[in-house]
Parts: C-alpha cells; structure tokens; sequence
C-alpha cells in the first residue's frame, strides 16, 4: 500500500489562509478574531476563506495565545419550559455569536442544586471567558460572586447592583400595569395575578405594577401565593379550577408565563366560562401563538430574540473590552392592546 494513500490531509492553518487572501498572519488572526479596527469587508472575506477551506481555530493555541477560551457559557436551569423561553434564548444567544470567535456553551443545572455551582465551576476552571444567565433575584450570589471576582457576564433580567453589570431586561411593571389597564378598559373589576416566584426580581416589579395599578384603577387584585407562573400547568389549572368555580365573579386572570395562561384556558373551558364574554385572559408569550389558540386572548409578546442577541454581544463585550461600561436595556411592552 502507498504511504501517501494513507497520509492525513494538513489542516489549514492562519498562514493557509493568509496565502489565499494576500494579507498577514497576523491581519488574518484579527480578522477572525472580529477586531473592530480591521475593515467589514477585510472580516467577512477572510471569514468566508476560513469556512470554505474549513479552518478550525486550535482552541489549547487560542488560549496560549490570548488567555482565552473562545467560549461564553450560557447557564440555564433545567425545569425551564424548552418550547417556550429557553428554546428561543439558546437560538438567538447563538446567532449573536455568529461570525464572531466565540462559541456557546450550554451549562445545565438542576432544580435540587444550588445555581451557584455551575457559575463556580466555570470561573474556577476557566472554561469560559463569560457567562450568561436568568432566574434573576434582587441580591442574587452568582452576581455578587462574578461581580467581586471581576469574571465577566450577562444577565437576562436585573439585580439591585444592575448598574455596575451587563443585562437585557422586560420591563414587568409596565407589563403588570398594561394588563390591569387592558382589563379596566373591558369592564373587568375582580382580576387575579399568577405571578412568578416571588424571589426573582421579575416577579417582584410584575406585583408591584399590577398592584399598584389596580389601586388607581379602583379594581379588586388577589395575587395567588400558592401557585406561580412556573408551576406545572396541572397544578396551576386545577388552582384556578378551584377558584373559578368558588368565585364566579372573577372576570380578568394576568398570567406571567404562556403556560399558565395556557392553564387558565383549560380551567375556563372546564368552568363554562367564555373567553371576552365572562372572562378575559392577560399574558405574555416568547413565541406568538396564544391568539391562534383563541383570538380573544389579551397577549404582549416578550421578544426573547432581541433579548439573547443583546446578552451574546454584552458578554462579547465584556470579554474585549472590560472597562468599558456594561450595556444594558429595558425593553417595553407595546402599548397597543387598550
């Protein structure tokens, strides 16, 4: 047998792709690297070159080189709804990543565990150069842990140290008070929230405006406490179930979670009451499909898109350039339902 036959074919390197496209090794290491200082046109036509030729960055050389990993680690607990929330914020958190060095990890952790252990995990190991997460609380320990250790990251929702970190946030109160609105303007006076667990900061500003809103509206509010918009929906639609069936005169329900108000119709239906007749349903959804089930749902669209775009570029941005100032945004519902 020829030897030759046998040989493995040379994997193309940065000087591989410096021959082809006239310019410097390390113009080409730069431009794969996404270095603002280096044209579009230089960057897309190196990075086209690369993918045809099939360049793989050695990633233990990248990190000799740099110190770096390449890789941002979006952490996500595992009792999140996948076809909903979690599903759109990997996808979109990937295509922020896209065309950039960077890769995205998953990183799991499960309802029995403590949150912080995946975030230390990463630091410690140094598998990552940042991290991206949610589940959010108002003094949450990965925040002040990353923050003291100057380790950088994103957060999909606020702290109450969100000015010295990156973060995408939807403004809840807003939403929380757009549905206590959206209800008053349909004559609906004795309205329920199902709001998430209370020790995230999202549920906190989702109470806060509903109530408070509520109160100017001059409407009746019970902010269920045996239930969140996290529950199994089993257990949130025999709750309400229950409570459709002991107090008919509960007209408006404000769900934080597609699920929920995917239980909320089911108890209605079980209930015999009739969606914008008797009774009216306020939510929110990551992937519009709330009205196909039943137009006469009040839905605000979350766009869980925008959000992971925005982490991936923030955590990119943490990495490059770390004392810069964090970007940050709130994004608003749109005022559009009253």
């Amino acid at each position: 047998m020829d030897n030759a036959d046998t040989r493995q074919p040379r994997k193309p390197t940065l000087k591989t792709i410096a021959g082809l496209t006239g310019l410097a090794v390390p113009t080409v290491s730069r431009a794969l690297a996404g270095a603002e200082d280096i044209s579009l046109d230089t960057r897309a036509r190196v990075r086209a070159v690369a993918d045809e030729i099939g360049y793989v960055p050695n990633r233990a050389g990248v990190r000799l080189r740099t110190g770096r990993t390449n890789v941002i680690s979006l952490v996500l607990s595992t009792e999140h709804d996948v076809m909903n929330h979690t599903a759109r914020l990997i996808s979109s958190v990937a295509g922020g990543l896209r065309n950039s060095p960077f890769h995205l990890n998953i990183t799991p952790y499960f309802k029995d565990e403590n949150p912080m252990k995946p975030i230390r995990y990463i630091v410690e190991s140094g598998s990552a150069d940042a991290v991206i997460f949610n589940q959010i609380q108002p003094e949450d320990p990965r925040i002040r842990y990353l923050m003291d250790r100057g380790f950088p990251f994103a957060t999909h929702g606020r702290s109450d140290w969100c000015d010295g970190h990156a973060w995408f946030d939807f403004d809840n109160d807003a939403f929380g008070r757009l549905g206590v609105r959206s209800l008053a303007a349909r004559g609906r006076r004795r309205l329920v929230l199902i709001a998430p667990p209370r020790d995230q900061t999202y549920a906190i500003a989702m109470i806060d405006g509903t109530v408070a809103q509520a109160k100017s509206a001059g409407v009746d509010l019970t902010v269920l406490d045996d239930v969140t918009s996290d529950s199994p929906v089993d257990t949130i639609e025999a709750r309400l179930t229950a409570l459709l069936s002991d107090s008919k005169s509960v007209d408006g329900i404000i769900t934080g979670s597609t699920n929920a108000a995917l239980a909320t119709i089911a108890a209605a239906a079980a209930g015999n009451r009739t969606l914008g007749g008797d009774l009216d349903i306020f939510s929110k959804e990551a992937i519009r499909f709330l009205r196909r089930i039943h137009p006469r749902i009040l839905a605000v669209s979350e766009d869980v898109a925008a959000a992971g775009d925005f982490l991936a570029r923030a955590a990119m941005a943490g990495v490059r350039q770390p004392a810069a100032a964090p970007m940050q945004h709130l994004d608003s519902p749109p005022m559009d339902l009253l």
